[in-house]
């Protein structure tokens, strides 16, 4: 976990250093007032009372108390800057991996993983830095230097202290190898609550269309249930440790009263000369080491505080940790060589399984897809069709052979250069809060102030004419995730982002499901008159939506069954043929 402490800035360092040298200072001011208590107690004790030693003294305590407050809200206010900021920086370096990962890494963490690792595993850590850096300093300092100052007087009260001290430690590792374990375990339970939490919530129609209440209720109850079993076990664990620090800080002082009753005792039996004063001197030496065993029972008082954050903070950091030294299997060049703009695809005997698969999804794939082609796959539910898409904007690797653009390996193209080239609609349409505008310009780094033109061209090729009717057209608010339009609205609107991009190849994957056969008709009749010259990639379910395509490729089980125009694959593919006849007669075919 401590590895994680290098993502502190220099700012933080000096603001931590400032913040320990405060806290010796306080510490040194509450180690000092015993002294004054001593005197005020010998003075007291001894019967001549004098009130000059009393304002004098008395005021010396006060100015200690006054001193250790003012460097407490200062120090507080360097410790929370700290925290503040280490807690921005790790989600920053959080935030930034996991958007360099590709679909493998955000497979093996999970999407709820990877946002409790992002929200709640870094809440841990600045709490840890907020509330505990003052007490981690304070209290090995306090208890070292009080010790220091209790091993000069008597030896029977230093041994109390050291007795007590050694329960307490005792009863801290008791506790803390107990607890431990289920702290890692809370932070995994947090993960499926979360996930729970997140499916029920994003599939709320599909709940109540299948009246699936009950079911979610019970599910959801299941993992909470396991989240409060862990925390009442932790919370009813580590209840143990204020009784018994009680208990230890009652019996110490106890201990130390006995102990100065029997010094008193044994001075009146050794036939020594018992005066006012021997007196006035144990009863002050008792209320000084008092006060000093007492700071040290209260530096292990104050780290019960963090040894019930602490391991918890633990299995947070290991989690952080394991996402920020994740390197992705996916690496890109920081330049690429600019190839011409030719729209050139060709995939060379390409291979691909998943990293928790048995087997392949694609094999042997070889095709070539040439400048202004119009080049659709098709094939049943599970083929690979989005697989080999994925492979294109490698999102994936290939397991073996090439993917080709312009002649190039993807792999020797820059992150921008590559997605420059690329345009895709995915299957599923993603919109983003904001509006109209900005879903349809996302991603560009153009001023799109400029650009109402190619909006309005982007939209015209995808059909998306409901826009002019809305009350505030292009700059219509658009709700997380879109839910404010229709799934054919989305998708067109999806289109039309894809189109505005105005890359040399455009995937369109599966793009085309929501929309009515006109619809579907009109677009493709747009894009073709209005992206000449631009390769165009189609997967879609329809044969009505590629027949027309240059080429067609038809995958089979990760394997290609059919490649050629519409006419061909009727008489030569088996495959493409039943799926063909599956929704057109013969005569419309």
């Amino acid at each position: 976990m401590f590895k994680i402490f290098k993502y502190l800035k220099s700012k933080d360092w000096i603001f931590i250093l400032i913040s320990v040298a405060l806290i010796v200072v306080q510490v040194w001011l509450e180690i000092t007032m015993p002294q004054y208590t001593k005197n005020l107690s010998s003075t007291v004790s001894a019967g001549s009372i004098q009130m000059k030693e009393v304002w004098k003294n008395g005021g010396l305590m006060i100015a200690c108390a006054g001193g250790s407050l003012a460097c407490a809200i200062i120090c507080g206010w360097f410790v929370s800057q700290v925290a503040a900021n280490f807690a921005k920086t790790l989600r920053e370096k959080m935030f930034d991996k996991i958007i360099s990962f590709s679909n493998t890494e955000i497979n093996r963490f999970s999407t709820p993983s990877l946002i409790t690792r992002t929200t709640n595993d870094i809440v841990q850590m600045q709490m840890l830095i907020a509330m505990g850096l003052q007490v981690i300093v304070k209290a090995p300092v306090l208890a070292i230097w009080a010790i220091c100052k209790i091993s000069t007087t008597n030896i029977r009260w230093t041994i109390a202290v050291i007795i007590t001290v050694c329960a307490i430690i005792l009863m801290l590792s008791i506790l803390l190898s107990l607890c431990y374990p289920r702290f890692k375990k809370i932070q995994k339970l947090t993960d499926d609550l979360n996930e729970v939490t997140r499916e029920n919530i994003s599939g709320v129609r599909v709940v109540r269309a299948y009246n699936a209440e009950n079911y979610q209720e019970n599910k959801f109850e299941n993992v909470n249930n396991a989240v409060t079993k862990n925390h009442l076990f932790t919370a009813r664990t580590m209840g143990f440790m204020s009784p018994v620090m009680t208990l230890c800080m009652s019996g110490l002082s106890l201990a130390i009263f006995w102990i100065a009753a029997v010094l008193i005792n044994g001075v009146a039996k050794s036939n020594m000369v018992e005066t006012v004063m021997e007196r006035a001197n144990i009863i002050g030496s008792m209320m000084e080491f008092s006060q000093y065993a007492l700071q040290v029972v209260g530096a292990f008082m104050m780290l019960i505080m963090i040894f019930v954050i602490l391991p918890r903070t633990l299995v947070s950091g290991k989690r952080v940790n394991e996402v920020l030294d994740t390197i992705p299997i996916i690496e890109y060049p920081q330049t690429s060589s600019l190839t011409e703009k030719t729209g050139e695809v060709e995939f060379k005997n390409v291979c691909f399984g998943y990293a928790d698969g048995n087997e392949n999804c694609l094999e042997n794939i070889s095709f070539k897809i040439n400048k202004g082609e119009t080049f659709a796959i098709i094939g049943a539910t599970g083929a690979g069709k989005t697989t080999l898409i994925n492979l294109i904007s490698r999102f994936y690797d290939a397991s073996s052979g090439e993917v080709l653009i312009d002649g190039e390996n993807i792999k020797d193209f820059s992150k921008e250069e590559l997605h420059k080239k690329v345009s895709l609609a995915p299957q599923k349409a993603a919109l983003f809060k904001g509006d109209i505008k900005s879903n349809v310009t996302y991603g560009s780094n153009e001023n799109i102030d400029d650009n109402d033109q190619r909006i309005a061209r982007a939209l015209k090729i995808a059909k998306a004419d409901f826009v002019s009717e809305l009350e505030d057209r292009i700059h219509s608010e658009v709700a997380q995730g879109g839910t404010n339009f229709s799934g054919g609205q989305k998708q067109r609107l999806s289109i039309a982002r894809a189109v505005f991009k105005d890359a040399e190849i455009i995937i369109f994957d599966d793009t085309f499901s929501a929309l009515d056969y006109k619809t579907d008709m009109l677009v493709r009749k747009e894009l073709k008159e209005n992206l000449q010259g631009t390769t165009v990639i189609i997967v879609a379910q329809r044969i009505g939506t590629i027949k027309n395509a240059d080429q067609i490729l038809v995958l089979d089980k990760g394997k290609i069954a059919g490649l050629g125009k519409h006419e061909d694959l009727l008489n030569n593919c088996v495959v493409y043929k039943e799926i063909a006849l599956s929704q057109l007669n013969k005569e419309e075919l």
